[in-house]
């Protein structure tokens, strides 16, 4: 039951977060394709704003190897219960802040299409949710110990 418990927080983390970048990404992505049709020559900008969203997936294969381990020593359901703990913070943490981070991204890229110099307050307000995702993989580490 222990394994199962566990289980479910390492799929959890590296699921949730996973997902949550893949769709923040695609979401700047999509924005991109639009910002090349008006200016073929700012890819490289969208392209850096459209990427951020994937540092919550790495986020969330932290925690998965951080945890991993504790799969093949003798598990106890205290510290499956922290696993699973650990798994619902950063997994949903990781997926909400990728989701809301592609979108300020698409709207930053939006804006630099339509002429508008907003890279670098796009990358500080793209900031914001991902400070997010670092306190779930940050709170992560320490139920680890």
């Amino acid at each position: 039951m222990e394994h199962l418990i566990a289980g479910i927080g390492l799929a959890l983390m590296l699921g949730l977060a996973g997902a949550g970048s893949a769709i923040g990404l695609a979401t700047g992505g999509a924005a991109v394709l639009g910002l090349i049709q008006k200016k073929p020559e700012a890819f490289g900008t969208g392209l850096v704003l459209s990427g951020l969203p994937a540092t919550q997936g790495l986020y969330g294969f932290v925690g998965f190897i951080l945890f991993s381990g504790d799969m093949n020593a003798e598990l106890t359901m205290l510290k499956a219960g922290i696993i699973l703990t650990a798994g619902i913070a950063l997994g949903f943490a990781g997926f909400f802040s990728a989701v809301h981070q592609g979108k300020v991204c698409a709207t930053g890229i939006h804006a630099i299409s339509n002429g508008v110099d907003a890279f670098g307050r796009t990358m500080i307000l793209a900031a914001f949710p991902e400070f997010y995702a670092i306190l779930a993989l940050t709170g992560s580490i320490l139920l680890s110990q």
